[in-house]
């Protein structure tokens, strides 16, 4: 705790030290960054990898139903998406990812990019090598760590109240362990079952407006004890009990 509050004061000091030199808006750099740092503004028409990791950590600020992509294309839903973001947490909401933007995203994450009120350790307790899925070690920690920050972006919008995570990643050895289905979303690595509180219906009605794609909740069957929230290229959400 002591770490992120430092980190959460190191970079209200630099905006603020950038504002009173004039130099806020333009600067390319909010400062430096154990895991990721932006070195110049980004906004519409821009691209690259620095958009890709901007999209990671914006991600779950979207409409109803929407999907952002990580594609390292700074467009419209991009821009809007930093603008959710901004407004969130009581930045000038215009849509540029500037030192300001940035230095929010420093102080929301830990030195392995995780935000950090989750870790991979959440994520996966099936195996720690993140093998033995549909998709490669890699690919399937680089899907937990989006859904992470979606679960951040959730977590916020429900008042920073603490959302924790029965099962994630799961090898097929497992997943058929368990009886999950042969197709399961945590064989990618892209899922989290929701439990605790808020309620189940709150955290299924939420996940719509977050980014998740696949929401299964009370009255589908198997998960009236749980939230089930996924990356479904396929979207489809079922929550009977909650009205959806």
């Amino acid at each position: 705790m002591l770490r992120r509050a430092t980190r959460t004061l190191l970079s209200i000091v630099m905006v603020m030290a950038g504002t009173v030199l004039g130099v806020g808006a333009t600067a390319g750099t909010a400062q430096a960054d154990t895991c990721y740092t932006w070195n110049r503004t980004l906004s519409q028409g821009s691209s690259g990898s620095d958009v890709t990791q901007l999209q990671i950590r914006v991600a779950g600020w979207v409409t109803s139903g929407e999907r952002l992509a990580y594609d390292g294309s700074y467009g419209a839903r991009t821009a809007a998406a930093v603008k959710k973001f901004q407004a969130a947490y009581g930045l000038a909401a215009d849509g540029v990812a500037g030192p300001a933007t940035f230095s929010k995203i420093y102080a929301l994450q830990d030195a392995d990019c995780t935000p950090v009120h989750f870790s991979y350790s959440e994520l996966n307790k099936c195996n720690s090598d993140w093998s033995g899925g549909a998709v490669s070690a890699a690919t399937a920690k680089s899907n937990a760590l989006k859904t992470m920050w979606k679960l951040e972006a959730m977590r916020h919008a429900l008042g920073d109240v603490p959302i924790n995570i029965s099962s994630g990643f799961r090898s097929y050895a497992c997943n058929n362990a368990v009886g999950g289905a042969s197709n399961s979303r945590h064989l990618y690595g892209d899922a989290a079952d929701l439990v605790g509180s808020p309620s189940f219906c709150t955290l299924a009605r939420q996940s719509r407006v977050h980014g998740f794609s696949e929401i299964l909740g009370p009255g589908y069957p198997g998960h009236n004890d749980h939230t089930h929230v996924a990356f479904d290229p396929s979207p489809y959400w079922s929550a009977p009990s909650c009205g959806m």
